[in-house]
């Protein structure tokens, strides 16, 4: 026999999928459910959980729950590293006006809440052997944050990594407030002259930290792609290494292989 909660569960399930409840709606109250249900209360709170850990609903302070807003998805594509290279070399005002954020969600950069912080790290042995240099040496460690001004958790969690002394010659490049910048790591790179060759990125999956679940705001049971970047110049130096964790419920990768013809 099903647990009591399963046909309530299935039947709130079913209207949320069919927009007969429309997100942001407020549900009915755990009695009032209890009566039209013709259940009980516990048994409401049970299915009511199992679609707040599903991420149909979530609960607000004081006001109850409430139907969740479908979260802004993220297409993500191998073909943008080229897209981002031919950026670096286009006026300021074209760089400007578009970011990879706004290429991969479709959003306008008005939509945007963007942030950035620098540290100097030193390089783990891990980093170091990325690198190719010794361990100990001075990393400039940069942590970027971007979310759509309606939603409250960021696309990602995303953290650079760039060799100090490579990079030190500019010193905006050690400036976290001149960011956004336009044109990216590409342009960055390119005022120290350094040309970006080739990407190199490795995709896992696991399930999140507790920090990383409640900064994502993640449904119970959503993993998230752990994505290791690392970016090689013309002289084969690895040039830059990113850590990103995305969301599982809202990023979609796609890869792109162009074939020789015969």
């Amino acid at each position: 026999m099903a647990p009591a909660y399963e046909p309530i569960a299935d039947t709130l399930r079913k209207s949320i999928r069919a927009g007969r409840l429309k997100p942001g709606e407020r549900l009915p109250s755990e009695t009032d459910l209890a009566k039209e249900f013709r259940k009980s209360v516990p048994a409401v709170r049970d299915a009511l959980g199992i679609l707040h850990d599903e991420g149909l609903i979530e609960r607000r302070h004081e006001a109850g729950l409430f139907v969740r807003r479908p979260r802004t998805k993220t297409l993500r594509t191998n073909m943008r590293h080229q897209w981002e290279k031919n950026r670096a070399r286009v006026p300021l005002k074209e760089r400007a006006e578009t970011g990879a954020t706004e290429h991969e969600t479709g959003l306008r950069g008005e939509d945007l809440v963007f942030s950035a912080s620098y540290r100097e790290v030193t390089a783990t042995e891990e980093l170091a052997r990325a690198f190719g240099i010794a361990e100990g040496a001075t990393l400039l460690e940069r942590s970027y944050r971007t979310r759509y001004a309606a939603e409250t958790a960021p696309f990602q969690l995303a953290t650079s990594y760039l060799v100090h002394d490579r990079i030190a010659g500019n010193p905006d490049l050690l400036d976290e407030t001149k960011e956004p910048w336009p044109g990216g790591t590409h342009h960055q790179l390119r005022t120290v002259g350094i040309e970006v060759d080739r990407v190199e990125e490795r995709v896992t999956a696991r399930p999140p930290t507790p920090e990383e679940a409640e900064e994502l705001e993640l449904p119970s049971g959503t993993s998230v792609l752990v994505l290791r970047k690392i970016s090689y110049d013309i002289d084969d130096r690895a040039v830059d290494v990113s850590d990103v964790i995305l969301p599982g419920d809202r990023t979609e990768l796609l890869f792109t292989t162009p074939l020789e013809r015969w």
